[in-house]
């Protein structure tokens, strides 16, 4: 019984890990096509709301989803979807109909199966590891992801030279159907218990309760204040250091591609760190000790130094992101009442989704007038103020503190 569980988290991880690089090969695909064959920033822009709309509207309700039904059973059916339009567009592809409008159809399904799929695994992942646990499997979830994000450019470039597109569509068919096969046929987890009461409310009156125990839940509250203002203080980092780049090093695109990888390799340790370290006991200090750590390295890439000093500082950046994400998704796995769990996730991933977006129809255009420094510079100044105010911040150090340790 003792190892169960790990067993379990190793197919469910494996699952995962698989389903998402055949994904990534392709939305990597489907993005430079679009830029090589159009070369438009209209079409660019059109492609990159295809794949944020259909999750920013439907992940409210596939929280209730997850509240309601089987998580497995979602998770499969986000992933035989995607599948299914993978593999219709591929054949459709190969027989000559290689219409642009298809592929926005495709980035539009993924970006919906992604929205239901999120946080089903977000509320899925309790349900088979232990509590004291959830750090370990989650920064390893975390490194692998990364590791994903670093591989699957560069796989995806090479496959391009070597097949045409509707080959690299048949992978990602051939990925979701192996973690399909891993989930049904070896993943034996228990149905959480809200998938076992019958249905007594309609959709509209479990999103409103879900929005009241937000709203009434001081410590899930203030985490999405948090977190909020967290994805908008980023998002200039996120977006606008591969054009400070550009401006301030040269247009090479190997500088492009060094700060890429650093940030991608740090992200990979981070996750390693987090999982091999745990944190600090108190679950906030680790999340408000990266917020800090984010903080002075964003305000450090807006002063004057060297390239190799720039790329060592987004390779800390990578594990100082990894050291926040990690302990704040597990401290809301921990402290989220299981009942609300999916919409509390299906919102987390509404308000993930959107905000770094909106947040650069200000700063992009900003970025035109100002130097992107001082741009990076202030935002480092008022990430170390939120970074300040999370260990001021009492609701969320109580929460933090450590669970009751369970028994051997």
């Amino acid at each position: 019984m003792t190892n169960a569980w790990k067993k379990q988290t190793v197919l469910f991880l494996a699952s995962q890990t698989i389903s998402l690089f055949g994904s990534s090969l392709v939305q990597y695909a489907i993005l430079w096509h679009i830029t090589l064959e159009t070369q438009s920033g209209a079409m660019m822009t059109l492609s990159i709301v295809c794949g944020f709309l259909p999750s920013f509207f439907i992940s409210p309700f596939a929280g209730i989803w997850a509240d309601r039904y089987d998580r497995k059973k979602l998770i499969v059916a986000a992933d035989a979807l995607i599948a299914s339009a993978a593999l219709v567009i591929a054949l459709m592809f190969s027989r000559g109909y290689d219409v642009l409008w298809l592929l926005f159809l495709a980035m539009g399904i993924r970006s919906f199966g992604s929205g239901v799929q999120t946080p089903a695994v977000n509320a899925f992942l309790p349900q088979i590891v232990p509590a004291d646990q959830l750090m370990r499997v989650n920064g390893i979830n975390g490194s692998i992801q990364s590791l994903i994000t670093l591989l699957s450019p560069v796989a995806s470039g090479a496959l391009m030279t070597l097949v045409t597109l509707d080959k690299i569509f048949l992978i990602d068919v051939a990925t979701a159907a192996a973690a399909i096969a891993i989930l049904i046929f070896f993943l034996r987890v228990p149905v959480h218990a809200g998938a076992l009461q019958a249905e007594k409310t309609g959709y509209w009156q479990d999103l409103r309760q879900g929005f009241r125990y937000i709203a009434g839940n001081g410590f899930v509250k203030r985490s999405f204040v948090h977190c909020a203002a967290y994805f908008i203080l980023i998002s200039p980092l996120a977006f606008l250091t591969p054009l400070q780049v550009a401006r301030s090093f040269g247009p090479d695109v190997w500088r492009l591609t060094v700060i890429e990888v650093t940030f991608s390799l740090g992200m990979t340790a981070g996750g390693l760190f987090i999982a091999a370290w745990g944190g600090f006991s108190n679950r906030l200090h680790t999340i408000a000790a990266s917020a800090l750590v984010t903080a002075v390295c964003t305000f450090a890439l807006g002063l004057p130094m060297s390239f190799a000093l720039y790329s060592i500082l987004m390779g800390i950046l990578g594990v100082a992101m990894l050291a926040f994400q990690t302990p704040f998704m597990v401290l809301m796995q921990e402290r989220v009442d299981g009942d609300y769990m999916g919409r509390v996730f299906g919102v987390l991933n509404m308000l993930s989704s959107s905000l770094m977006p909106l947040a650069m129809l200000f700063f992009g255009p900003l970025a035109d007038r100002i130097p992107i420094e001082r741009l990076l510079i202030a935002t480092g100044i008022l990430l170390g103020v939120q970074g300040l105010c999370m260990f001021a911040d009492r609701t969320m150090t109580e929460a933090g503190r450590p669970l009751s340790q369970p028994e051997e």
